[in-house]
């Protein structure tokens, strides 16, 4: 019995020693690629401008549409901003969200970035604006191509919504 047992210890004794030098050899034989490791964080320069147009401040573009002139008054009318904020929910809900991007970009703190009038022209006269007007067609761009649709609001009921706007943060 002990013969087997050391017979069979020296068989694996030898397998494992066999083995163990092949592995070395497989690799200088084989065909093998050695790669440099490389970074994939790109530099960022400090305060760069943003390439989004959702981001983008232009507060001298008026736009494209029937809308030449809106004057806001110091304090905002909060009958007005109830009912854009009726016509907002009815007919601008279903593409943008407050606070997030979503279908369209967010409405708040649109007005700090963009001129009132061009708001209201983007509201009222989109196809146009997206077709001659730089920023529209960025955003266009930036959204994946999802045009904004045009709703037929009054000039009353964009400048409900644009009052609407006023009261978001």
């Amino acid at each position: 019995m002990k013969t087997i047992v050391k017979s069979v210890i020296l068989l694996f004794a030898m397998l494992m020693i066999g083995c163990g030098g092949k592995k070395e050899e497989k690799k200088d034989e084989g065909f093998s690629v050695q790669r440099k490791k490389t970074s994939t964080e790109q530099p960022v320069e400090a305060n760069t401008p943003s390439d989004k147009a959702s981001e983008r401040v232009d507060l001298t573009t008026k736009g494209v549409g029937p809308i030449k002139s809106v004057t806001l008054a110091p304090e905002i009318d909060q009958e007005m901003a109830s009912k854009g904020k009726e016509v907002y929910d009815q007919m601008c809900l279903a593409c943008h969200r407050i606070g997030k991007k979503f279908i369209g970009p967010p409405p708040n703190g649109i007005l700090e970035r963009r001129t009132p009038e061009w708001v209201m022209n983007m509201i009222l006269n989109p196809q146009e604006m997206v077709q001659q007007d730089p920023l529209a067609r960025d955003l266009l761009q930036e959204f994946n191509g999802s045009p904004m649709s045009n709703q037929g609001l009054t000039e009353d009921q964009a400048r409900a919504v644009l009052e609407y706007f006023r009261t978001l943060k």
